[in-house]
């Protein structure tokens, strides 16, 4: 078994699963993990004013922050496979959450995480629920997700950890708002 993951999330507690997630015959590769707190799913999808998606270990601080804040109307979605692209799990989400507003988080700057490579791909399967509902495509503007998460920068970090605390507050902060 090898784990890519940070040391500072080995022994955290959301991070753990149960031995039966990996056995047995309901155990699979979930390829899009969507919303699991109770608390939101207790929310009325049509409720929910913003959908979250993420990928990589940034989901915890969101997971983290949303709880101590008590926000109950988000909703994050980790998007686990990134290739090939879950397109069907993605356009799944849109329609469950109709009156949503789709945001992508990530830590990494801009130009260095998952954004430029899900972008399109999330935007494909929106495009496609519209196309099959029988929206006219061509007459709207683009459904983007809005990008939040570092700014495009040639190295992928700052260099001093109190900055980069700083920033990922920030991301957090504004992924919630």
């Amino acid at each position: 078994l090898v784990i890519a993951t940070p040391k500072s999330m080995l022994k955290d507690d959301l991070v753990r699963s149960d031995i039966e997630e990996f056995s047995g015959p309901e155990a699979y590769f979930h390829r899009v993990l969507p919303e699991v707190d109770p608390e939101v799913n207790a929310t009325p999808d049509d409720k929910i004013r913003k959908v979250i998606f993420t990928v990589g270990k940034i989901y915890y601080d969101l997971a983290i922050r949303r709880k101590q804040e008590e926000i109950k109307d988000v909703a994050i979605v980790r998007i686990e496979q990134i290739t090939p692209f879950p397109f069907d799990r993605i356009a799944e989400i849109y329609q469950r959450y109709p009156n949503a507003e789709f945001v992508f988080a990530q830590e990494e700057p801009k130009n260095m995480g998952a954004w430029y490579f899900c972008d399109d791909r999330i935007y494909t399967a929106i495009r496609k629920v519209k196309l099959e509902r029988g929206e006219n495509v061509d007459d709207q503007p683009e459904f983007r997700c809005t990008y939040v998460g570092r700014p495009t920068m040639a190295s992928p970090a700052v260099g001093y950890g109190s900055v980069h605390n700083l920033e990922q507050a920030h991301i957090i902060e504004r992924a919630l708002a």
